[in-house]
């Protein structure tokens, strides 16, 4: 069987199985200080979530809580969607191999649903595309949280909400699946400075407004949260943040910071 092998381990994650889970367990301890925070989230179903991809240790505590959310919901396959940083290529990619390699093991890959996505949507696979940071960070989260569930990889180059977002939709109405959309937020600002460019993102996230996203955001995965508003508004779905963090928590510089958000997309009440 084909596998699709760690590039980012021992620099955006540990490569050590024992190191990945003591963080996943003190980003937990950490939520479990707040109790009405952990009742909140633990109540929450959802099938599409917002997440940062930076290293774990600047942006893990902040993705984990999405993924703590995400392991409540019944899903048998998560399907990741990021922005390629390294590559650039029109469109849409999408992986071709059996397995995706992580410390804490191997993830299967689903195949039927990738081969649906083929034949029914404008994705190609750009092979050079999938030695990515934006999905690889993932992957450790979803084996610890869902270990049963599988995953399909899309990265996506010069692309338009528009050629995202069906496939979104697609997944959406299937309560089989989940949507991972991956973006960090706002880059090298001073801190004043992210946090008002942060805020219109989170905005437009909460209100489903694609055109104040369009603003002001800095959001280098806009495109995929562009596309996730879209699809959730057509299932009447809302967003929720659940947390809003930059490395200036992590490393104390506030002259220079990456801004991270974690989301989520549940049923209007």
């Amino acid at each position: 069987m084909s596998k699709r092998h760690m590039h980012f381990s021992d620099t955006f994650y540990s490569s050590d199985p024992q190191i990945l889970i003591q963080m996943i367990h003190q980003f937990n301890h950490t939520l479990e200080e707040t109790p009405e925070m952990i009742w909140r989230i633990d109540m929450l179903v959802t099938y599409g979530i917002i997440v940062p991809h930076g290293e774990w240790r600047i942006s893990g505590f902040t993705a984990n809580m999405a993924y703590r959310v995400l392991s409540g919901s019944p899903v048998e396959t998560v399907v990741v969607i990021g922005p390629s940083h390294d590559v650039g290529f029109k469109g849409i990619s999408i992986g071709e191999n059996d397995l995706f390699e992580t410390p804490l093991g191997d993830i299967l890959i689903d195949n039927n649903l990738s081969q649906f996505i083929k034949n029914n949507f404008n994705v190609t696979h750009y092979p050079l595309a999938h030695a990515q940071r934006s999905t690889e960070v993932q992957m450790p989260f979803i084996r610890h949280y869902l270990p049963n569930a599988k995953v399909v990889e899309l990265v996506y180059g010069f692309a338009t909400a528009d050629e995202i977002e069906p496939i979104i939709n697609y997944l959406l109405k299937n309560r089989r699946y989940a949507v991972v959309v991956t973006t960090d937020l706002s880059h090298f600002h001073t801190l004043e400075d992210a946090n008002a460019i942060d805020t219109q993102c989170i905005e437009a996230v909460i209100q489903g407004d694609i055109e104040l996203l369009k603003e002001g955001c800095e959001a280098c995965g806009a495109v995929g949260v562009e596309a996730l508003l879209i699809a959730a508004d057509r299932e009447e779905l809302e967003g929720t943040l659940l947390d809003y963090s930059t490395s200036a928590d992590s490393n104390g510089d506030t002259s220079s910071v990456v801004g991270y958000m974690s989301a989520l997309f549940q049923e209007k009440i």
